[in-house]
């Protein structure tokens, strides 16, 4: 375990050093290299803002519109049919929009019913498993101005329906239901 721990110390140091050497040796200039990687990265978050604006925009209006509460007063008895619990739900929708917000549910469902839960549990291995799709899709593709991102978001969506639902069933079993 000591090792994994000095490895895991050292590592990116090592890996950095060795960069700027290896780029010395080859005549390459390195401090004005990562001078323009840094004048690259500080124009690109720039150009991200309004990007990260309008996705906190929308999450926050369909929070507090009520859609969210409406929808899972719609789907709770065909949960309730299937033995998945309607808490977790709220974090399955959010996840793929937001890391951040999913991260605070994950946070209020282990307050709410304990880390060693089924619900806890559940929401972290769902946590886990899932990807911030629209997030991906709206910062990244935006920044590099990639338009057409239909093809990219039908699999982002189906590979974190795919996550929800093996978190389901490998927590399920694992675990036992509730």
């Amino acid at each position: 375990m000591e090792i994994v721990s000095a490895v895991s110390l050292w590592l990116i140091p090592i890996l950095i050093g060795f960069i700027l050497i290896y780029g010395t040796f080859r005549k390459v200039p390195t401090y004005e290299s990562f001078t323009e990687g840094g004048k690259e990265g500080i124009k690109i978050a720039v150009s991200i803002i309004p990007f990260l604006v309008g996705m906190l925009v929308a999450i926050s209006v369909f929070r507090a519109s009520g859609a969210l509460e409406y929808f899972m007063d719609l789907i709770r008895p065909g949960l309730d049919a299937i033995g998945v619990p309607p808490d977790i739900v709220p974090l399955a929708i959010i996840r793929p929009i937001s890391g951040t917000a999913a991260l605070g549910m994950t946070s209020d469902l282990i307050a709410v019913h304990g880390p060693d839960s089924f619900i806890g549990r559940l929401a972290s291995v769902l946590q886990g498993s899932t990807d911030t799709t629209f997030y991906v899709l709206t910062v990244y593709f935006g920044a590099v101005g990639i338009k057409k991102m239909g093809d990219a978001l039908k699999v982002g969506l189906l590979a974190d329906l795919a996550g929800i639902i093996a978190s389901i069933v490998i927590v399920t079993l694992v675990f036992g239901n509730m």
